[in-house]
């Protein structure tokens, strides 16, 4: 299915919609251009040969130490009761001031509301174009992101000693 679906898109999209493909490991993946990335989800969510209906995750991946991110993308099909993984790569320079930076894709799949929020929350991904980028899980005034794997501990917060 990942072969057929990867033609197609190149068909629609052009050859550098499509960086690579992942066929080792548990799941298959299609690594996506980040340019490519919304209209590439809306088109799998309104072609009526896969209707990929619903998006059931979206998770964050630290390449430390190199400077890569990469945003990771679970669809599902429920009337096919198909899956598929989408990957979408980010280069990026690790500072707090320059977060790795990627499209929203809350317009297609409002799940991605929350999503998107907590891999903002937690590793410092940006979601351009996401109508409510703010923290989801940590208060407002947090710095650095947890998840990340550079991230070190605060000794405090406001005063309260952590650890």
């Amino acid at each position: 299915m990942i072969e057929q679906i990867r033609t197609e898109i190149v068909a629609q999209f052009g050859a550098e919609s499509i960086v690579d493909m992942q066929l080792d490991g548990l799941q298959k993946a299609l690594i996506i251009h980040p340019t490519s990335l919304v209209n590439i989800c809306s088109w799998l969510r309104d072609n009526p040969t896969y209707y990929f209906d619903f998006l059931a995750n979206i998770t964050a991946v630290d390449y430390h130490p190199e400077a890569k991110f990469a945003v990771v993308y679970h669809l599902t099909s429920i009337p096919y009761q198909k899956q598929l993984t989408l990957k979408v790569f980010i280069a990026n320079d690790r500072t707090v001031e320059n977060l790795p930076e990627i499209p929203s894709v809350r317009m297609v799949w409002k799940t991605a509301d929350w999503h998107e929020r907590e891999a903002f929350d937690l590793m410092g991904v940006y979601f351009s174009g996401h109508p409510d980028l703010r923290r989801i899980l940590l208060p407002d005034d947090w710095k650095g992101y947890p998840l990340r794997k550079d991230y070190e501990d605060p000794e405090s917060y406001h005063g309260i000693a952590i650890k």
